[in-house]
């Protein structure tokens, strides 16, 4: 059964921060707030948690699977960003923007597309799941919290916990953080592609729909 934290929104308690990033190094599928909706997050190296992650959202290998990251420099040892993909970056981070690139050798095969060998990226501005990042020292997989069937993506601790306290160890409750996904962009062709519009605001970035 799930554990359930509740942590403030702005000022995360450094305990509970503490406690989640030790669930998630012992293997643990966590609910956590990001800046655009609840997501799914596991170590990046755990197959076991990945495969749960995957079975509670019924995805297939060919998903795109993001990696939430702290910062700039953190995206760029696990993807490959050139001069113009890095000035994009820049500009969209932090925020509610996930990238997709091609991926580099420091992450594990089984988290790639199996075609293209890209991964998303995203570095999130919510106050929590920076927290979460910094305690870990490391990227955590991540997914939006979406379940098969339902239009759109979870938005309220409290119900997370309720449809899947059997199949997560930790709820984080933070508040609502919003029902919209992130703007997805695929940054690996000559142009910028957008695959998904979101919270993320295409205006911002000189981006064309």
């Amino acid at each position: 059964m799930a554990q359930y934290f509740q942590i403030h929104s702005t000022h995360p308690q450094l305990r509970l921060i503490r406690q989640a990033a030790e669930i998630l190094r012992h293997g643990g599928l966590i609910a956590n707030p990001t800046d655009s909706c609840y997501a799914l997050g596991c170590q990046v190296g755990d197959a076991k948690a990945l495969e749960r992650l995957r079975r509670v959202r019924m995805l297939d290998e060919r998903h795109h699977l993001t990696l939430m990251c702290r910062d700039l420099s953190e995206i760029a040892t696990y993807a490959i960003v050139g001069n113009a993909q890095y000035r994009l970056l820049k500009a969209a981070t932090p925020g509610c923007y996930t990238f997709i690139l091609r991926a580099t050798r420091e992450l594990p095969r089984r988290l790639l597309h199996p075609k293209r060998k890209t991964i998303g990226v995203r570095v999130p501005s919510h106050a929590v799941a920076h927290a979460l990042l910094v305690e870990l020292d490391e990227p955590m997989l991540s997914a939006t919290l979406q379940l098969p069937g339902d239009a759109q993506p979870l938005s309220d601790a409290a119900e997370i916990r309720l449809r899947l306290e059997h199949q997560l160890d930790l709820v984080i409750d933070a508040g609502s953080c919003g029902g919209v996904p992130t703007t997805v962009i695929d940054l690996t062709g000559v142009e910028p592609l957008v695959v998904r519009k979101g919270r993320g605001a295409l205006e911002t970035l000189g981006v064309l729909a």
